[in-house]
């Protein structure tokens, strides 16, 4: 079954097609459709997740960075919700 991920990249609603054979997860879906690396970012999660355990660290650091790097509502479609 084909999945689908919406986000709004720098005010502006996306939908775009998401598998998990491809991308780890929707984050780094929406970052690859535009053009963004994460190189440095997955460096930085890493060292956190090796660093702090447990206490929404690392979620919230996610978060954050997208906020900061103009994403914002990433979710994934569901079925019966209509795109728009």
């Amino acid at each position: 079954m084909a999945r689908q991920v919406t986000y709004e990249f720098k005010g502006k609603r996306k939908t775009i097609q998401f598998s998990y054979n491809q991308f780890h997860d929707m984050y780094e879906a929406v970052a690859d459709a535009e053009g963004i690396d994460l190189k440095s970012f997955l460096a930085m999660e890493k060292q956190l997740a090796m660093s702090c355990r447990g206490q929404g660290i690392e979620k919230n650091f996610r978060l954050t960075e997208f906020l900061r790097m103009g994403f914002d509502k990433i979710k994934f479609v569901r079925d019966d919700e209509p795109v728009k």
